[in-house]
């Protein structure tokens, strides 16, 4: 079994608005090696997609970039979540500068919501920032898992908004945190994610890595951080679930390690074991 744990969709009202500026913004960075999209941002086009790339589920994982789009975002995942139990789980988002966000990480816990995702890049902070720290205790109180971009982004080539070494004070700080970073903990600085990240207790995921680590070294941050703490997602729509799953499959890896990664340590936090 594969369970894609970080996927993106969109309202299909919006989405190929989004999937088409979001396209323009990777052009525009230098960074669009990957466009077009492999989808087109909608719900039924990911839930077509999936069995063809041979992945059983998928968490979707929307991001609020205004304070004012939280709510509706979240109502947005429910309903999906909802339309599709037992094959898509969604988190919800909430914007840190948003008066109500704690009033709405309580509401994304009533909700059946999985977690929360942040985007330090889309979302205009530093993951180390002080002031965002009682929202990532806020979500630990809650048993709300924090799915944090982490590494390069095309919005902020400039200015990486998530080192390793960002992470690892937020580790320090929050140590209760059940905290998930994006792209193996730094996309594009994993030297920097072996030197500060590996071996301590967060999980990375496998997003929009294949093509731009090499095997050797995602093999290596794999055994020495753990399989238990690895998660294998893809970052659709920017690459198809398929490629990081090829990816583990050439991999020399156990049968015990591929199984922790493709599923058993997303069932595990998503309580569905």
């Amino acid at each position: 079994m594969y369970i894609d744990f970080h996927t993106h969709a969109f309202a299909d009202a919006i989405a190929e608005r989004a999937i088409s500026k979001l396209e323009n913004t990777l052009i525009e960075s230098g960074y669009g090696k990957d466009v077009p999209a492999a989808t087109r941002g909608t719900v039924g086009e990911l839930l077509e997609k999936l069995p063809q790339w041979e992945v059983d589920k998928a968490v979707i994982l929307p991001i609020a970039t205004k304070p004012s789009q939280q709510t509706t975002i979240n109502n947005w995942a429910k309903d999906v979540q909802t339309a599709y139990s037992g094959t898509l789980y969604c988190f919800g988002s909430v914007h840190p500068d948003a008066e109500d966000a704690f009033a709405e990480l309580e509401r994304i816990k009533a909700l059946g919501l999985y977690g929360v995702k942040l985007h330090p890049d889309y979302q205009g902070f530093f993951a180390d920032e002080e002031r965002i720290f009682p929202l990532y205790r806020k979500c630990a109180e809650l048993g709300l898992p924090v799915v944090l971009h982490a590494g390069l982004d095309a919005m902020s080539m400039d200015c990486i908004h998530c080192t390793p070494q960002m992470s690892a004070a937020v580790l320090d700080a929050v140590p209760e945190l059940t905290l998930i970073l994006a792209h193996l903990g730094g996309n594009g600085i994993w030297d920097d994610v072996e030197r500060y990240l590996v071996g301590r207790n967060v999980y990375l995921d496998t997003a929009y890595i294949e093509g731009n680590i090499s095997d050797e070294q995602a093999l290596r941050i794999f055994r020495d951080h753990g399989a238990d703490k690895i998660l294998f997602a893809s970052d659709c729509p920017w690459h198809p679930s398929c490629r990081e799953r090829a990816m583990l499959e050439r991999m020399p890896l156990t049968h015990g390690e591929r199984e922790l990664i493709s599923h058993i340590n997303a069932e595990k936090l998503l309580n569905i074991c």
